[in-house]
């Protein structure tokens, strides 16, 4: 078990979010026991999207509102949720047009994550199914569901940005 005097203080992620930067959020041993690499959506650079795909090596998804997914239309992905934490994962998307192309570049995702924050994004602007994996929090953040999805978000909103953010898990090098 680590001791509490070697993770970082919730203000200094806060402070390193705000400066855009990535942080690790663990949960606790008795639920999965895992961590993810954070950062706040407004924030997120092909760069960004390459070192998660790189070091975190799981799937690269964006946390955003319930309302959020109202207005750009995005279901959840299954009708009944079985999963074990159930993580609410919506209909994977792509941004069209604006400069992507196939949606797997870094870039591409980058945009795709970038339009899912911007006001003026509209269901249409983004193609299904796609490469980027919506996840739809749970409004009151992680008082409500104490998740990854639900952090990201509340971490971007103490920052002072938009609620949305990036997370992707993090994997050994043997790919457990």
């Amino acid at each position: 078990m680590q001791r509490d005097d070697q993770l970082d203080k919730i203000e200094d992620a806060i402070e390193a979010i705000k400066n855009g930067e990535i942080i690790i959020v663990v949960d606790d041993e008795d639920r999965e026991n895992e961590g993810d690499f954070i950062c706040a959506a407004e924030c997120i650079t092909p760069e960004i999207v390459n070192f998660m795909a790189t070091y975190g090596r799981g799937l690269i998804c964006a946390a955003i509102t319930e309302e959020r997914c109202e207005e750009l239309d995005l279901e959840l992905m299954v009708g009944k949720n079985t999963a074990t934490y159930e993580t609410p994962f919506t209909i994977s998307v792509d941004l069209i047009g604006n400069g992507t192309s196939t949606g797997i570049s870094a870039e591409d995702r980058a945009k795709t994550i970038k339009a899912l924050v911007d006001p003026s994004t509209r269901a249409e602007d983004l193609g299904r199914p796609g490469h980027i994996f919506p996840l739809k929090a749970k409004k009151n953040g992680v008082l409500r569901r104490s998740g990854h999805t639900e952090a990201t978000i509340d971490f971007a909103r103490l920052a002072g940005f938009k609620p949305a953010g990036v997370l992707v898990e993090i994997m050994n090098d043997d790919g457990s």
